[in-house]
């Protein structure tokens, strides 16, 4: 089995949205790696705990330790910065994980369900890379997949993920001709379990990765000040480049 957990950065928002952006990322982890994974993280917030006194119950979200770091302003913003660069260097030596990511550009789009889209094409590429067997490590013969979500639009990724289980329109590659195919998902399997970020590690792992994508496209003035948009390249070592052939980092661009 393998244990997708998600978290997006930027909004939906065609009309007078303050970003360019919406991006979803998954981070992969089969069952056979799951504890080890989580151990990892563990051991990192220990060093947290012991370097910056962030509380190993504290939530670490990466946007907010920059822009309203709340109880966390005993603690330095470079310091603050620095956790930041530390979990991403973390996340990058998660062995036999995977992160996927989806970026949908807002500009110019009109009728366009940006929800959708992006939850449609990662759900796809979930699905795809486990049919071919394409993620890293271990793995067993009849392996599916299950969707753990931070706290989103709930009952739309419900209805859209068992929409795809029957209908799931993708366009031809150019040796099937020109139209589109239905590629029904039938790895992924039940409804999305979603997940409170105060109580994961694995989606506050997925919420650093995201922000960094969006910091690496759009980077705000203090990311930009301090270089932070190249943080994002401390997790290729776990980008699931298969995802995308036409990005060098697998980035799936809507």
């Amino acid at each position: 089995m393998y244990l997708m957990y998600v978290d997006e950065s930027g909004d939906t928002g065609l009309s007078n949205s303050p970003t360019q952006y919406f991006i979803l990322s998954g981070l992969v982890v089969h069952e056979l790696k799951w504890q080890a994974s989580l151990q990892q993280l563990i051991n990192f917030r220990r060093r947290m705990r012991a370097i910056y006194g962030f509380k190993m119950d504290d939530e670490f979200h990466a946007s907010e330790l920059i822009r309203k770091p709340g109880r966390h302003t005993n603690i330095d913003k470079h310091k603050r910065l620095a956790m930041i660069r530390n979990f991403a260097a973390e996340i990058g030596q998660l062995h036999d994980c995977s992160i996927i990511n989806i970026v949908v550009d807002k500009r110019n789009k009109v009728d366009y369900d940006v929800f959708e889209s992006a939850w449609k094409a990662l759900i796809t590429r979930f699905e795809n890379t486990i049919r071919y067997g394409n993620f890293p490590g271990p793995h067993n013969a009849d392996d599916k997949g299950l969707i753990l979500p931070d706290q989103t639009d709930d009952l739309k990724l419900v209805s859209l993920l068992r929409k795809m289980r029957y209908f799931n329109s993708i366009p031809n590659q150019t040796s099937y001709g020109v139209g589109y195919r239905n590629l029904a998902v039938t790895y992924v399997i039940e409804d999305p379990s979603f997940r409170d970020s105060k109580f994961s590690y694995f989606i506050q792992a997925v919420d650093t990765t995201a922000y960094l994508l969006h910091q690496h496209l759009d980077p705000n003035g203090y990311m930009k000040k301090k270089k932070g948009y190249n943080y994002f390249h401390l997790l290729e070592p776990v980008l699931c480049k298969v995802a995308s052939k036409s990005d060098p980092l697998g980035i799936v661009r809507l």
